[in-house]
C-alpha cells in the first residue's frame, strides 16, 4: 500500500484529504505543518507528499527545500496545494511535481495522486509541468499510528 503524506494545517481539510485517498486504497499520514512533516519523514518514507503552501512554522515551499536536499527524499514527488497564484509559488520552490489552486476537485487530486504513482519506471521531472515522468517507486511502507494533529 502507497503511503501519502498530507500537510494541511486546516484540521476540517486534512482529514477530508486523508479520508479521501484512504477511500481509493492509500495509507495516509497526517501533519499540520512542514516540521511535523519532517518528522513524521524520519520514522516512514512516503510515497508521496500533497502539501499545503501557506501554513505556520514551516510551509511547503520550505518543506520541499528540504525534501529535495536529502538524498533520501529527494524523489519523492511534491504536490503542493494553494489559493496562491502559482507564479508566487513557483518563486519560492520551483521543485514540486504537480501544484493544484485551491479550492480544487476531489476527483482531480485523486487522479493526480493516482498518476503520479502509477509508473514505478518514469524519470523524475520536476516544476509546475512535469507530470510526465516521475520516479515514484518505493519499497511498501507501513505508516506509525497517527497521533493528534499538533498545532
Amino acid at each position: 500500500m502507497k503511503l501519502v503524506l498530507v500537510v494541511e494545517d486546516e484540521y476540517g481539510s486534512a482529514q477530508a484529504l486523508g479520508l479521501l485517498l484512504e477511500c481509493e486504497g492509500y495509507a495516509v499520514g497526517i501533519a499540520a505543518n512542514g516540521r511535523i512533516a519532517l518528522e513524521r519523514m524520519a520514522h516512514a518514507r512516503p510515497d508521496l507528499i500533497v502539501s499545503d503552501y501557506m501554513m505556520p512554522v514551516m510551509n511547503g515551499a520550505q518543506l520541499g527545500h528540504v525534501v529535495r536536499a536529502r538524498a533520501e527524499w529527494a524523489s519523492i514527488p511534491i504536490v503542493l496545494t494553494s489559493a496562491a497564484d502559482e507564479t508566487r509559488v513557483r518563486g519560492e520552490f520551483a521543485g514540486y511535481d504537480a501544484f493544484l489552486r485551491k479550492p480544487f476537485d476531489a476527483g482531480q487530486l485523486v487522479s493526480l495522486v493516482t498518476r503520479l504513482l502509477a509508473d514505478p519506471g518514469a524519470t523524475p521531472a520536476r516544476g509546475p509541468a512535469g507530470l510526465d515522468g516521475v520516479d515514484p517507486s518505493r519499497d511498501e511502507l507501513r505508516p506509525p499510528p497517527e497521533p493528534p494533529i499538533e498545532r
